[in-house]
């Protein structure tokens, strides 16, 4: 446990916070970017925070957006999800992990949390930006609505309030970092699952232009956004629940508890449409609402003059088979089903999987065909498109390290790749038959290697390898068979 023997005041535009500093530098919590998020400005645009006298204590952890629990059966998310919902209104903030606040003028990361559009906070574990001070960046972790508050599609309120809260959130780093010691010009936007997702629609966003140099999409998808048509299918399907119309008043007028308590009545819906196809099989029924994808709109935004690292993990899908159990339950009749929510055509969609993977069981071939749809085919879609119009600037990986846990089965899923970035892989709450990491040690230097490159990406726009050529199209493996 480290020692905090002092606690350092900065003088932000809003007012002044008290920090705390360590062997690894400085860090401040719970700094508000925007109003806290209550009553009828829940499902308002985030406006700015009037600031404060006197000097905020920046010590302790923010309250967390309202959220569900979440349960991934044997395997231990704590690290990941976080403690849940912490109540308390003022949520919309960020953390700033700092070598020191100065005016050093050093590269910026800033992080967006995943958890399915609906939980996720600044305080989960795995978040710990020790290791990115120590080696000279800052990093800026950030709370956003989610859920109904955040991407429910309502009359009479601005679609995709979650985006737009990171949106003000990077407006306060370029208008606030420098006193941290960032570099408000050198700022690198990553985010990991539904946080990558928002990267990429920021991506296409005009309004993001001129907020964020360099961006890193870790297992998102730059098709995963719902059409209005399929919001819309949410939106009733909640106020039904509720008793209410779908507007925002009407919504403005319940309490969060009630909105959270409705969540297991969205689950399942059928979203398949005329022209889509359900971007997240059922696994949430939030997403971004937008009438094109991210990866088909990227010259609307910032994207052409944007450095981009882009990369899934290999078996991405296990983290929603193994679990659970489905590994070994699965059937070929539960292929069918969720091939349903993927292709007009099922059986032609299963097949074509079981041609690519011929030795595969009925569980493998869930898990392939969940991390295609959820991740790999978006995140080919949004390399391909970016590299197409920014020349150059787009550099891909594959995360392929297998986790034991869970008897060996968990292996290289979705978010094993984070302890890793974060250089956080040593940790003892990693580990254990059902921790992310499993019971063995982590391979020796693969943190500090995939660490060592988020950094160097973030510092110049060059990860260490040569950028996606479409017609090589070899990613930077991380943690194979030779590493």
């Amino acid at each position: 446990m480290a020692l905090y023997t002092e606690n350092p005041v900065v003088e932000t535009p809003a007012g002044a916070v008290r920090g705390a500093r360590d062997e690894f530098g400085e860090f401040y919590r719970a700094i508000p970017y925007a109003m806290a998020p209550i009553g009828a400005r829940r499902f308002a645009a985030p406006r700015p925070h009037p600031g404060w006298s006197g000097v905020r204590d920046g010590t302790q952890p923010a309250p967390t957006a309202p959220q569900p629990a979440r349960d991934f059966g044997r395997l231990d998310m704590i690290p990941y999800f976080g403690p849940g919902w912490v109540r308390g209104a003022e949520y919309l903030t960020v953390d700033v992990r700092t070598p020191a606040a100065d005016s050093g003028n050093r590269p910026v990361l800033v992080f967006v949390h995943g958890g399915g559009f609906v939980t996720g906070s600044t305080r989960a574990a795995l978040y710990d930006g020790s290791a990115f001070a120590r080696d000279g960046v800052l990093l800026v972790t950030v709370n956003y609505r989610v859920g109904i508050p955040g991407f429910l599609d309502l009359a009479g309120a601005p679609p995709n309030r979650g985006l737009l809260d990171v949106l003000a959130a990077l407006g306060w780093v370029r208008d606030t970092i420098a006193t941290f010691g960032g570099d408000p010009d050198n700022v690198t936007l990553f985010g990991q699952s539904a946080g990558a997702t928002l990267v990429g629609a920021l991506l296409a966003t005009p309004a993001a232009k001129g907020l964020f140099r360099r961006a890193i999409i870790q297992s998102g998808n730059g098709t995963g956004a719902f059409t209005p048509e399929q919001a819309q299918r949410v939106t009733a399907a909640a106020a039904a629940a509720l008793g209410v119309e779908p507007t925002a008043d009407a919504f403005a007028a319940i309490p969060d508890e009630r909105l959270l308590e409705i969540l297991p009545a969205l689950s399942g819906l059928d979203l398949q449409t005329s022209t889509a196809t359900d971007p997240l099989v059922g696994l949430s029924p939030f997403s971004l609402v937008l009438p094109t994808q991210p990866a088909d709109s990227l010259a609307a935004g910032p994207a052409r003059d944007i450095d981009l690292l882009i990369g899934t993990n290999t078996e991405e899908g296990n983290l929603y088979v193994v679990p659970q159990g489905h590994l070994e339950s699965t059937t070929e009749t539960d292929l069918l089903t969720l091939a349903a929510r993927l292709s007009a055509d099922p059986a032609a969609e299963v097949t074509a999987h079981r041609a690519a993977r011929p030795d595969a069981t009925p569980g493998e071939l869930r898990s392939a065909m969940l991390g295609e749809a959820l991740f790999g085919a978006g995140t080919a879609r949004m390399a391909q498109a970016h590299a197409r119009i920014s020349g150059g600037r787009t550099h891909i990986y594959s995360f392929e390290h297998r986790s034991t846990a869970l008897d060996g089965k968990l292996g290289a899923t979705h978010t094993t790749e984070l302890p890793f970035v974060f250089d956080l892989a040593d940790e003892p709450w990693l580990h254990g038959e059902t921790g992310l990491l499993g019971p063995d040690p982590a391979p020796p230097g693969l943190a500090t290697k995939m660490h060592a490159a988020w950094i160097a990406f973030a510092t110049n726009g060059n990860p260490g390898w040569a950028p996606y050529d479409s017609q090589r199209p070899t990613p930077e493996v991380f943690g194979g068979s030779m590493q």
